[in-house]
């Protein structure tokens, strides 16, 4: 399987930056797609990024649409993504994921990122 730990969140105020980063293990890495997701209380997990395994191709939520960019580092076996120009309700638990093909994804354990104002 696939083993998935995030890192780089915590605390920042309305309008810095964070950079969230992602190590795979146990799995050849390249071939997975990899997204990001995040999670508020009480609320469903929401798809944030995501970037082909070629690293040809992105996808972003609307609401992170020109603040923050996913990457990813094949010989490093780590996916990144920036987030600059936070806002509070950007304030979630942050998960990622490995997707080889629909039905077989592999999370993290998150990492808690809080923006305050």
């Amino acid at each position: 399987q696939v083993q998935l730990v995030e890192s780089g969140g915590g605390l920042v105020q309305a309008g810095g930056s964070l950079r969230l980063s992602c190590a795979a293990s146990g799995r050849t890495f390249s071939m997975f797609d990899m997204g990001w997701f995040r999670q508020a209380p009480g609320k469903e997990r929401d798809l944030v990024a995501r970037i082909a395994w070629s690293a040809g191709s992105t996808y972003y939520s609307d609401f992170v649409k020109g603040r923050f960019i996913i990457s990813r580092d094949k010989a490093e076996n780590t996916a990144y993504m920036q987030m600059n120009s936070l806002k509070p309700e950007d304030t979630a638990i942050y998960y990622c994921q490995a997707r080889l093909r629909p039905g077989a994804d592999y999370w993290g354990q998150g990492t808690q990122v809080t923006v305050s104002s």
